[in-house]
């Protein structure tokens, strides 16, 4: 039997993972994780930041662990990590400051400044992507208002991923997906589009290379071979965006399917050929965004299980809840007592998102969930009917008919949101595989290294690895008067 090993690192908002995958005969994976640490935003002087210093010191851990006590030599290392955030470096190849975190404040106005210079719909048929405050484009945007003394003397910009890959291999390169999200490239292109950063005033100098996923980037620096006891092996650019390294692990067959990657942010959409840019997928507010072999992900950012992890972390000052016991108190609530759209402002980054909550039913003359079982049913019955409106849009943009939805990441773990969801799209739900960023990140690793040829064959090996779990839609039309009663869902 041939086996070879690969090690992901999988950086969320909330934690970051070190998962060995061990691939069998190019027919099977299997995964272990063999560390996982905290990751939280660092609240300093009123601003949000990430500390990539101590991520990186978590990732050389991790390598250290996998080598130390499990005895395995990966064969390579790459890093998916979320979307929009950066790094800045100075001439000498230093980072500058600490990198700020998307729900900074700094940005709250920073759309409505850039509009001042470029009108929305000329910057939506440059890019094709989702306005959100937090892109990259406005996070520039507004330190170029702030005349930030940090980007005075950048020299090069690098998304997360690619700061931390910096960081193992010296190369500077970015990767397609991750510079995808920053409404910054030309979509569907690897090339960055030069009249946006005009309009900032920025060379394109500050950017660097973009590279296509599967691209080895460079070997391991001596100092972190010392370090970690590890061979100077490559250091992999897989699609470094997570959703993207999940997409690539969307065990699909054919065509007609859609794809709800599940997490801190739900992200629905389908895989095109092409980016779909047009005055209706502007109106929808749609994202053309970068995955495998040059593909589209044509999909809308959704708030996702944020509102349940925010309300979690307020519910743990009395008590201790952990998410299942969460689902299974949702389950004794009332159905469609209350319902809020996800996406409201009210839930960017509240301090108590139980009372956003709660103040939402108050302003649309709803009943205040009374209960911590009444308010995870609003959630999950509201991201529900949201998923619903999304594949309706889907559809009328395309013109093409959704026949099945696979849902992926932590959220396929969720049966009773599953079991909702395929109830209101009326369609067949597949969940899994949960850990669908993991298996995306080292099935690419496997094939830049020769070990497996395609994403089909990606595709194939993940449905020879996982379980699966259909949800079949049952009470359809008991969706159909919540859906319209909601102004937000029509």
């Amino acid at each position: 039997m041939s086996m070879h090993h690969f090690l992901a690192f999988d950086l969320g908002a909330s934690s970051g993972r070190a998962i060995l995958g061990t691939l069998k005969d190019q027919q099977s994976l299997e995964l272990l994780e063999i560390h996982r640490f905290n990751n939280q935003m660092l609240r300093i002087h009123g601003h949000d930041y990430w500390n990539v210093f101590s991520l990186f010191d978590e990732l050389k851990k991790s390598l250290k662990i996998c080598i130390r006590e499990h005895g395995i030599q990966p064969e390579s290392i790459a890093i998916d990590t979320w979307g929009v955030d950066f790094g800045l470096l100075d001439r000498s190849g230093n980072i500058i400051g600490i990198p700020f975190a998307y729900r900074d404040c700094r940005t709250n106005n920073a759309m409505e400044d850039f509009f001042k210079l470029m009108p929305k719909e000329k910057l939506y048929g440059l890019t094709g992507i989702q306005f959100m405050q937090f892109n990259s484009l406005f996070q520039i945007s507004s330190m170029v208002h702030d005349k930030s003394p940090q980007l005075e003397i950048a020299d090069n910009l690098l998304f997360t991923p690619d700061l931390l890959s910096y960081l193992f291999c010296g190369v500077k390169k970015t990767e397609f997906s991750i510079a995808s999200t920053s409404q910054l490239l030309r979509p569907g292109t690897n090339q960055w589009e030069e009249k946006l950063f005009d309009v900032l005033g920025l060379p394109t100098s500050l950017m660097n290379e973009v590279v296509w996923p599967g691209t080895i980037l460079g070997n391991l620096t001596e100092e972190i071979c010392e370090e970690t006891g590890s061979k100077p092996i490559p250091v992999v650019a897989v699609a470094s965006h997570d959703t993207a390294s999940a997409i690539a692990a969307v065990p699909a067959e054919g065509k007609n399917w859609a794809y709800l990657s599940s997490g801190t942010w739900s992200l629905m959409g389908i895989e095109s050929e092409k980016p779909h840019i047009s005055p209706q997928s502007y109106e929808l507010a749609f994202t053309n965004e970068g995955g495998v072999d040059g593909t589209i992900r044509f999909l809308k950012n959704i708030t996702g299980l944020w509102l349940l992890q925010e309300c979690r972390k307020v519910w743990a000052l009395e008590k201790e809840y952990s998410f299942p016991e969460l689902v299974e108190l949702s389950q004794t609530a009332p159905a469609f007592k209350s319902l809020i759209d996800p996406d409201d402002a009210l839930f960017m980054n509240p301090e108590n998102m139980p009372e956003a909550i709660a103040e939402y039913c108050r302003r649309s003359n709803q009943p205040v969930p009374m209960t911590i079982a009444e308010t995870v049913r609003c959630i999950f019955e509201s991201l529900a009917l949201k998923y619903k409106l999304t594949l309706k849009q889907i559809e009328a943009v395309t013109n093409e008919k959704i026949e099945k939805l696979h849902i992926i990441g932590g959220g396929a773990n969720n049966k009773f949101l599953n079991q909702l969801t395929a109830n209101a799209l009326g369609i067949p739900v597949i969940a899994g595989p949960g850990e669908a960023t993991a298996i995306g990140n080292l099935l690419m690793q496997a094939r830049a290294l020769g070990c497996v040829d395609s994403l089909s064959e990606i595709r194939s090996i993940v449905r020879n690895s996982v379980e699966l779990l259909e949800f079949i839609p049952q009470n359809s039309s008991e969706w159909d008067e919540p859906f319209c009663r909601r102004n937000g869902y029509i």
